[in-house]
């Protein structure tokens, strides 16, 4: 079906590697406002300002996992995240990163999973994979 595609074909790589044992991932872009109100407007009025975006990433511990072990707090990587995986021609969306959270999730009646957290550095570029 055109224009439907299945979140089971996600990826995310870490420089060259891909991150395994992964569960989901998110990406959100926000633009600050600035509000141009002045009395008497009937309606509010703003402008664009500064933008910035973050990223967070659910997977399954797995301590041998190279993707995984570079993502450590504090750690500034080059982000690659696929919508619906990394064919050619597939969308791509790329950009410098800073690790600002690693947490771990452990439940007797589940596997372990981790989640990380991460704010651009610069612009998120979408494109296609080479």
């Amino acid at each position: 079906m055109p224009g439907c595609y299945s979140g089971n074909d996600g990826v995310v790589k870490v420089g060259t590697s891909p991150v395994g044992e992964m569960v989901s991932w998110d990406v959100e872009e926000t633009a600050e406002t600035y509000d141009c109100t002045t009395m008497g407007d009937e309606w509010e009025r703003h402008i664009a300002g500064r933008k910035k975006w973050t990223a967070s990433i659910t997977l399954r511990w797995d301590p041998n996992d190279a993707g995984q072990t570079a993502l450590t707090v504090g750690t500034a990587v080059s982000l690659k995240l696929y919508p619906a995986g990394d064919a050619t021609g597939s969308e791509q969306l790329s950009g410098n990163a800073t690790v600002t959270k690693v947490g771990r999730s452990v439940n007797k009646d589940d596997v372990v999973e981790r989640t990380i957290e991460l704010a651009g550095n610069g612009a998120l570029t979408i494109g296609t994979a080479p």
